[in-house]
């Protein structure tokens, strides 16, 4: 069969609904400036979709080191990767400040978040060790573990009794390999908003001897009294053997880190692919990423404002009797009940008429039957923007079941394929 008439046929679980909603439901363009409020297809609306935690995005020191830098240094600056052109004095800072906010001895820049997660697992693991991981880990940890040969033991999420079935069977393997035992978790999962288990999970260290590495994409900058993820939050920082945070969400940039014992840095440093072979963070990144840790650091309000505008949503969604599971974090999910056809119109609704654009998440991502809107409170949003969502939420929620969704046709959105 030819490869690509196969690629056609399957196109994935996702795929599958492309002609239905291209440029609408999938891939839409939001216009504007990164806010609370933004332009979709054309008019104003409401925009809870967006990972701007702390509003930094568009803070205004902020936008003055990213112009600055710019300006000072173009966008190819450095040329080449890190180890042969790309090193430069200011990379060299950020990882040093990382590395002590973090309560780590050394850190090292990854150029994206996702890349970076798939060659610390690669590096760090090899066919005589075993994985240990959380069903619910992301995408970017599935795909570290798909390189390595060795075995890997996936737990329910955050089941502790399982977790210790699956080390008893990964610690009698390592046993007659020689090999070690790699846990991984995420800090804060993104799509529930719960959390990683850490103390649970770190109670088994002594008797089992396992590393533990923790994706803290989402609790970095949001999470703990400083910012410094969920593991201040958790008060083990010192007992996370290695930390991976990502500058995509709170930092409102691009580009990621991991932090661990200096020995452990500088093995991962050598031998971290999607690093030695790609090119160098860009300057003005990397000098933006500096002014974005400062002011982590240095305006707590920040968080401040973050969370009262999460506590505020979260608990009036919960007054109204919303589901929205067991989040612990500012990613608030809400679970409702419908098919494919309810949650296009749904969403359509909402955007159309309430002009408040939200993310869905529908089958494979969420079991069947289920209907998840992502909310994601930042800092920018106001105790306005709250009321008038959870007003607009429940009026959507009567016309849902009502059944009134499930006869709506939505007229056509798509757009054509580029």
């Amino acid at each position: 069969m030819d490869i690509f008439e196969k690629a056609v046929a399957n196109m994935g679980p996702l795929g599958q609904y492309a002609d239905m909603g291209f440029g609408y439901f999938y891939f839409p363009k939001l216009e504007g400036q990164i806010s609370n409020r933004m332009r979709f297809k054309g008019k104003d609306c409401l925009v809870w979709s967006l990972n701007n935690y702390l509003g930094l995005a568009n803070h205004p020191e902020v936008r003055k080191a990213d112009s600055e830098a710019t300006e000072k240094w173009g966008l190819a600056y450095p040329m080449g990767a890190r180890m042969m052109s790309g090193q430069t004095e200011y990379h060299q800072q950020l990882e040093h400040e990382l590395a002590q906010f973090e309560r780590k001895e050394s850190a090292y820049l990854l150029n994206y978040g996702y890349q970076g997660m798939v060659s610390i697992i690669d590096s760090l693991v090899d066919r005589h060790d075993v994985v240990v991981y959380d069903s619910e880990a992301h995408a970017c940890i599935i795909d570290g573990m798909r390189l390595i040969i060795g075995k890997r033991f996936v737990y329910p999420h955050n089941d502790m009794e399982s977790f210790e079935k699956q080390l008893k069977r990964a610690k009698k393997i390592t046993d007659q390999t020689g090999g070690g035992i790699l846990v991984i978790t995420e800090g804060v999962y993104g799509m529930s908003g719960d959390l990683g288990n850490l103390k649970d999970i770190l109670s088994f260290k002594n008797n089992y001897g396992f590393r533990l590495l923790i994706d803290d994409a989402h609790g970095f900058g949001t999470m703990g009294k400083t910012g410094a993820g969920t593991t201040e939050h958790q008060q083990v920082m010192e007992n996370v053997d290695v930390y991976f945070g990502t500058f995509a969400k709170a930092m409102a940039g691009i580009g990621a880190f991991v932090a661990s014992e200096k020995r452990i840095i500088k093995s991962l440093t050598f031998k971290m692919r999607s690093q030695i072979y790609a090119k160098s963070l860009p300057m003005p990144m990397v000098i933006g990423s500096i002014k974005r840790l400062e002011l982590i650091r240095t305006q707590p309000e920040l968080r401040t404002r973050l969370w009262s505008i999460v506590n505020a949503l979260q608990s009036g969604l919960k007054e109204k009797g919303f589901n929205i599971g067991k989040t612990q974090s500012p990613v608030t999910p809400v679970l409702l009940h419908g098919g494919i056809s309810e949650a296009a119109a749904l969403v359509y609704d909402l955007r159309e008429n309430y002009q408040i654009f939200c993310s869905m998440i529908i089958y494979p991502v969420v079991p069947k039957g289920v209907i998840m809107l992502r909310l994601i409170p930042t800092a920018v949003h106001t105790l306005e923007d709250v009321k008038y969502t959870i007003d607009s939420f429940s009026a959507i929620k009567e016309k849902l079941d009502a059944g009134e969704y499930s006869t709506f046709q939505v007229p056509p959105v798509a757009e054509t394929f580029y």
